[in-house]
C-alpha cells in the first residue's frame, strides 16, 4: 500500500529575481511554445532546508559541506578535548574507513582535508562517528569498516531522507531522496524587464567645493513577474525507510509542507522585497502515484479586463485536475485546497481548509495509512 503526498501551488511574484542564470537574468524556459519564467528545484529546495533550520533543531538536520574532516574533528574534540591535536588524522580514518576519497583543497596546505563533492551527513551521524574514532584511539585498534559504513546508513536526519545523499566514491552509501521537487515555471508567457538604477554620493552631494551632484554609480538589474505553478511529491514509505522512524517520518512530512509553501528564495531579496504567501494550495495523498498538474498550463494563461492570472490559472488547475481524474481513473485519496481565491473552481480541488489545519489533517491521514499497512 504505497502512499504519495503531492503538493501543487499558485503563487504570485511580483518584479523580483529569485533565482538568476551565470549572467545575472532571471532564468527562464520555453514551455508550451513560449517563454516562461522559471525558479529551479534547486532554489526552493535550498529555501526549504534554511526553513528547517529556522524550525527545527540543529540535532534533526544534517549538513552539507565539503570540510567533513573539520566538522567531523570539531565533534571529536567535543567529546574527546584530549584527543585534540590527533582528531584530524582520526577524522581522516574515519571516511577513509568508509571509502571516500580525501584531499587538500587547492592553495591550502597543511589544512584539513575534503571530501571532492559536497557530502550531506546528519549530525547525529556525525556524532556517531566521532564516538566510533574515540573508541579506536582509545583502544588501539583500527577502525571497523562495517561499522563506519553502518553509522552512514543508519539514522537519516530530515532533509537528508527528504532531499537524499549521493555519494559518488561507493554508491552502497547513497540514499534516495524521499521528496521530488519540481522546476517552478510561470503559467503564462513571461519576458524579463530592466531596472536603471543610480546610486548619489552622500558626502558629494553636501559638498561646497561646486562638484556636480551626479550619481556616485549606475547599473542596471534585470528581473521579472509572474504566477508561477510549483510542485513537490513525496514518497510516505521511502522517508520512512530513510529516516528509520514513523513519527520522525510525519514530522518531516509536517515541516516539509510548511517549508515548501512558505519559504522564498532569497535571490535580490533586499532590492525587491518579494515576500508573497501562495495564492493557492493543493495537497493531495494519493495510493496510486504521483501526478504533477503542470499540464493545465501548456496552453499558456491569457488574462483579461476582469481577471488576472491568478484565477484563471486556478481554474485551468482546476479543470486538468477533474480531466485527469475522468480519463485515467487517478482520483487522490483525500485532497485538501486552502485558497485565497473565491471561485467555483476551488471547491472542485478538494476540501477547502484553513493552512493552519491543512498539516494536522494530512498528518492524521498519512498516518492511519501507515497504521493500516503495518497492520496488514
Amino acid at each position: 500500500m504505497n502512499t504519495y503526498v503531492d503538493i501543487h501551488v499558485i503563487q504570485n511574484l511580483p518584479p523580483s529575481c529569485v533565482n538568476r542564470d551565470d549572467s545575472g537574468s532571471p532564468k527562464s524556459a520555453v514551455y508550451g511554445g513560449v517563454r516562461r519564467l522559471r525558479v529551479s528545484s534547486q532554489a526552493w529546495k535550498r529555501a526549504t532546508r534554511l526553513y528547517f533550520n529556522e524550525h527545527l533543531s540543529k540535532k534533526n538536520l544534517g549538513v552539507r559541506t565539503k570540510r567533513v574532516v573539520e566538522i567531523l574533528a570539531a565533534e571529536i574534540m567535543a567529546q574527546a578535548p584530549d584527543l585534540e591535536e590527533s582528531a584530524p588524522s582520526l577524522a581522516e580514518d574515519v571516511f577513509k574507513a568508509a571509502k571516500i576519497k580525501l584531499s587538500t583543497p587547492r592553495g591550502k596546505k597543511g589544512s584539513p582535508q575534503e571530501s571532492g563533492y559536497l557530502l550531506f551527513l546528519s549530525r547525529s551521524q556525525v556524532s556517531r562517528l566521532a564516538k566510533l574514532a574515540i573508541s579506536s584511539a582509545r583502544s588501539g585498534e583500527a577502525l571497523d569498516a562495517k561499522a563506519t559504513k553502518k553509522i552512514f546508513k543508519e539514522e537519516q536526519a530530515i532533509d537528508v531522507s527528504l532531499f537524499g545523499r549521493m555519494v559518488a566514491d561507493d554508491t552502497d552509501l547513497n540514499v534516495d531522496a524521499a521528496c521530488q521537487v519540481a522546476h517552478a515555471i510561470s503559467t503564462h508567457a513571461a519576458e524579463n524587464e530592466y531596472d536603471f538604477f543610480t546610486a548619489v554620493d552622500d558626502a558629494k552631494q553636501e559638498s561646497e567645493d561646486g562638484e556636480d551632484a551626479g550619481a556616485g554609480m549606475m547599473g542596471t538589474v534585470e528581473f521579472s513577474s509572474a504566477t508561477i505553478y510549483r510542485y513537490a511529491t513525496i514518497n510516505i514509505d521511502m522517508l520512512r525507510k530513510n529516516i528509520g522512524d514513523n513519527e520522525a517520518a510525519l514530522r518531516a512530512l509536517e515541516v516539509f509542507i510548511n517549508g515548501f509553501c512558505l519559504s522564498m528564495p532569497t535571490g535580490k531579496q533586499n532590492t525587491f522585497a518579494n515576500r508573497t504567501l501562495p495564492d493557492t494550495v493543493v495537497v493531495c495523498v494519493r495510493g496510486d502515484q504521483p501526478v504533477s498538474l503542470v499540464g493545465a498550463f501548456e496552453k499558456p494563461i491569457h488574462t483579461d479586463s476582469d481577471r488576472g492570472y491568478i484565477t484563471r490559472s486556478v481554474e485551468a488547475l482546476s479543470a486538468h485536475a477533474e480531466a485527469v481524474e475522468k480519463n485515467y481513473g487517478m482520483k487522490p485519496l483525500h485532497s485538501f485546497v486552502v485558497s485565497l481565491e473565491k471561485s467555483a473552481a476551488v471547491g472542485s480541488l478538494g476540501e477547502p481548509i484553513s493552512f493552519n489545519d491543512l498539516v494536522i489533517q494530512v498528518h492524521q491521514i498519512v498516518s492511519h495509512r501507515i497504521t493500516g499497512q503495518e497492520q496488514a
